[in-house]
């Protein structure tokens, strides 16, 4: 089924995804930077995005789905310890 919308709707999907991206890639960011070392802490890392002020298109998106990106953060995390064992294993 396809959707039909609004462009001002679409706008407002299309920020949505952005932010999410942006929160995504700052914890995965926090990371490299080892701000952030657990799943605990992304989920909190996501409290500091929404609480920051040069951030502010961040605290649009609710807390759930903040943390939402947060788990699709800490798994890709994951999957990159996953194929890096994996690697040294076959080397």
């Amino acid at each position: 089924m396809k959707l039909e919308g609004e462009k001002f709707q679409y706008e407002k999907l299309d920020e949505a995804i952005r932010t999410g991206r942006f929160v995504r890639n700052s914890i995965i960011k926090a990371w490299i930077d080892g701000q952030v070392k657990s799943r605990s802490d992304a989920y909190k890392y996501c409290k500091i995005l929404a609480d920051n002020l040069d951030f502010p298109w961040a605290k649009k998106l609710n807390s759930m789905a903040r943390q939402a990106h947060a788990e699709r953060a800490w798994a890709a995390i994951e999957r990159f310890y996953k194929n890096f064992q994996q690697l040294i294993i076959n080397n």
